[in-house]
Order: C-alpha cells, then sequence, then structure tokens
C-alpha cells in the first residue's frame, strides 16, 4: 500500500514541525515554501531527510497531495490554496494534525489580547505545580514537532485564529477565550463576524468532560455565547461580577471560586502589572484550579512571573525618560491597555500596516495621556485622521532610530516613551520582534 502524501505550505516553525511529524508517522513528506527557508530550518529538514523546495510553489509537485498541511501565515485567497479546494484536498492546520498523534490533556488558549501572557502564565504555573507540560502553538516549539519528539502528558497552546480556521477535530480539554476585538479584519473580507466565528472554533468540539473559560466582561465574547453553543463547562471571569464559579475582583483581590474552593490573592501581589494582566492571572489561575493544583503554588507562580519579550518590558531610563517596549501590540486594544495602564505623560510611537483599525475607542485616553506622537509607518492618515485633533504634536518617521530619537527630543524627565503600535509591523519590518530588537537597540545608541 502506498504512503499517504503530506504536502507542507510554508517553511517555517509550524511547517518544519509538521513535515517531522509526518515522516515519524509515515507519511510521503514534500514541503514547499513560495519565499526563502531559514538555514536553521532547512538544516534539519536535510538531517530528517525531508524532501523540500523554496522561492516558489511546483503545482503538480503541491496539488498530488492527499493532504495539506497550510502554514497560518497563508490565507485563502492564495492562488495554490483556490487549486487545492477547487481539487477537492484537505486542508488542516498544524495544530489539527497534531492533534491525532498525542492523548496529551490540551489548554487551547486564543483570544484578540492577553493570549500570550495567558499562555505564558498558564504554563508557568502549570511546570512549577510539577506536571510534565509542553508550551507550544504561536509560542515557543511548534506543537507537531513537540508531539514528534516529546512526551508531554499536557500541552499548553497559544492559538490564532489562522490555526482556527482549519481546524475539524481539534479539542481542548480547557479552552480560554480571553476577549474578541476587531483584529486581522483584513483576513475576514472586513466582516467582524467572520473573525468572532473564527475565534469560537476553539471550542466547537468540547464535550461535557471539558471545560471553556472566557471574559464575561467582554461584550463581543457575551453576545456571541448563544450563538456559538458548547457542550463544555462555562467557567467565566470579570472585574466586578461575583461568580459562584468563576473568577472576579473585588476588594483589590483577585477571587476564583471553583469546584466548591475558593483562591484569593491582592493584586499588588501579582507579578505582571496593569488592568489586562489581572484578567490574564485570572484565567491562568481558573485553568491551574481545574487541574487542582496547589493554592501556594499557584500563588506563588503568579507572584513571580515576568513581563514578555516585547510585550510592557522596560528598556532602560535615560535622563529620567523611561522607554517601554510594547511591539507585540499590534492591534487597537492591546495599545489601548497599554496606554491605560500609563501613570506618566506619553510620547507615543504608533503605527505600521493598519489591519482595519478603528481608533474611535482610543480617542479618550489618548487625549487623556498622549502628549507628543511619533508615526512610525510607510503611511500615517489613518493616525493622522483620528488623533490629529487630540494630540498637540505628530511626527512622521520611516525608521527606529529617527523614532527613537524624535521621541527623546520631545520627551521631558518623567515622561515616558511606548513602543505600543497597534498596527502589524510588516511595512518596515520583519516581524514585531524584530521591531522590538530594533527599539531597543536605538534606545541603546541615545
Amino acid at each position: 500500500m502506498s504512503k499517504q502524501r503530506l504536502v507542507v505550505l510554508g517553511g517555517g516553525e509550524s511547517g518544519f514541525g509538521t513535515a517531522v511529524l509526518g515522516v515519524k508517522q509515515g507519511y510521503d513528506v514534500f514541503l514547499s515554501d513560495g519565499g526563502k527557508i531559514k538555514d536553521l530550518y532547512k538544516k534539519q529538514l536535510e538531517d530528517w531527510k525531508i524532501t523540500y523546495e523554496e522561492g516558489g510553489h511546483t503545482e503538480e509537485k503541491v496539488l498530488s497531495a492527499d493532504l495539506v498541511m497550510k502554514s497560518p501565515g497563508i490565507p485563502e485567497k492564495a492562488e495554490m490554496i483556490k487549486k487545492l479546494r477547487k481539487q477537492g484536498v484537505r486542508i488542516v492546520s498544524e495544530i489539527e494534525f497534531a492533534s491525532w498523534y498525542t492523548d496529551a490533556k490540551i489548554v487551547g488558549i486564543t483570544g484578540a489580547n492577553g493570549k500570550t501572557t495567558t499562555t505564558a502564565l498558564t504554563y508557568h504555573i502549570l511546570k512549577a505545580g510539577g506536571l510534565n507540560v509542553g508550551l507550544g502553538g504561536n509560542i515557543g516549539k511548534s506543537f507537531a514537532y513537540q508531539v514528534a519528539t516529546e512526551n508531554f502528558e499536557y500541552y499548553v497552546l497559544e492559538i490564532s485564529s489562522f490555526q482556527l480556521d482549519d481546524i475539524e477535530k481539534f479539542r481542548p480539554h480547557v479552552a480560554v477565550l480571553t476577549n474578541i476585538t476587531p483584529d486581522h479584519l483584513d483576513r475576514y473580507n472586513y466582516d467582524l463576524q467572520n473573525y468572532v466565528e473564527a475565534k469560537y472554533k476553539i471550542t466547537k468540539n468540547q464535550n461535557e468532560g471539558d471545560y471553556f473559560i472566557y471574559c464575561a466582561d467582554d461584550e463581543i465574547t457575551v453576545a456571541n455565547l448563544d450563538r456559538y453553543p458548547t457542550k463544555a463547562q462555562k467557567i467565566p471571569f470579570a472585574w466586578d461580577k461575583e461568580f459562584a464559579e468563576g473568577g472576579f475582583v473585588k476588594d483589590d483581590n483577585i477571587i476564583i471560586n471553583h469546584n466548591k474552593n475558593q483562591f484569593i490573592m491582592s493584586i499588588q501581589e501579582l507579578g505582571l502589572s496593569g488592568r489586562h494582566n489581572v484578567y490574564n492571572s485570572l484565567a491562568a489561575g481558573i485553568v491551574a484550579n481545574v487541574y487542582g493544583l496547589r493554592k501556594e503554588q499557584i500563588r506563588e507562580s503568579l507572584a513571580d512571573m515576568k513581563s514578555l519579550e516585547h510585550r510592557m518590558e522596560t528598556v532602560a531610563k535615560v535622563r529620567n525618560i523611561e522607554f517601554i517596549n510594547d511591539s507585540k501590540a499590534t492591534n487597537v486594544n492591546s495599545s489601548w491597555y497599554a496606554l491605560e495602564s500609563m501613570t506618566k505623560p506619553v510620547i507615543w510611537i504608533a503605527g505600521g500596516i493598519d489591519k482595519g483599525n478603528d481608533y474611535t475607542i482610543m480617542e479618550q485616553l489618548v487625549k487623556k495621556k498622549v502628549k507628543g506622537m511619533i508615526c512610525l509607518g510607510v503611511d500615517n492618515t489613518k493616525l493622522h485622521s483620528a488623533f490629529g485633533k487630540v494630540v498637540d504634536i505628530m511626527v512622521n518617521v520611516t525608521n527606529m532610530n529617527d523614532a527613537v530619537r524624535m521621541a527623546y527630543q520631545l520627551g521631558s524627565p518623567g515622561d515616558c516613551v511606548l513602543l505600543s503600535p497597534a498596527c502589524a509591523s510588516f511595512d518596515l519590518f520583519e516581524n514585531y520582534e524584530d521591531r522590538g530588537k530594533k527599539f531597543r537597540e536605538a534606545v541603546v545608541q541615545l
């Protein structure tokens, strides 16, 4: 009997991982990347004796697939995807494919904002609590690669809407939906409901023994609960709504009620500061309670967690002006939370590729907190029309060195320069990490 042919589209982390798992599971694997594959992945593909191509797709080789794994960055409107769909070839995401080959319990975390921090925090707590746990998805190593090479009993996965688009049976034991705000609308025909539907796929295959944790303060999430029903046990969290089963804030404490147990911890003790991180800590704390970790262990882990790279990361103080790298804020809501947590006057560096952003929710906050704005992008017209009347000083720049130097000149001792772009980075940078790294380098050069 001939082997099933698995074609992997995209030679990044998820593509390479899927190719390795495919080989281990006995598929005839071929990897194709329209761009250039990093040397690191090329060497590993060669070590695993996986055939690949880069710089374009050979149609005949791709269309001969029995099964295709499409990397999350490839949109549905790509010509090769249209041809595969027309031919009726089955297309899945990496998380779908990898989930077929593991019996591990999966915690799947999605949302427009907070998913990376919540994922890292949940992993940190479960690992410290002694569970044999892997970290994957959009963060850490490829989920598929870990399924191929490790033997974890639990996985904590950060999952994007793009990865959820191509699932069939993927079923996390615990699903977390941090929130839904307009994001990536360029990939969803500028229709918010299409994006909402993608996010809710995280719970669609869950059953009565599973858990669905969601933010009851998020209007879009709550408005769609009935539209996308789940069999899972629902556990909400919120700021000031009290739940007999769920998490909330009361008298400056986070309180989690689960299974007739109560966990209480002062907000002041949390390692991650800011209102958005209270939500992230509630979500992660509920997951830890679901898995029955000791209260002392949960408390210790929530207290000693540090900020992630490129997420509200203090880079340096120069002339008593603080420089904060929040390059991971690639949408409006993320930047709203960043500004909302600021206690000093802000010089705000924003801009990049607009993903269908609506800046109106930020107007009052910007008016209150921002004294000057550096627009870092190829096209800044939308930022100017949104904030031109509420910010006194607006400057256009097209590279990070100019952005940092100009922000430094506009700042005074006691101010804060905040890189929180509210946009994707691809107009001027490789990705948000590259943008954050260049910010750090420019600050060090001051």
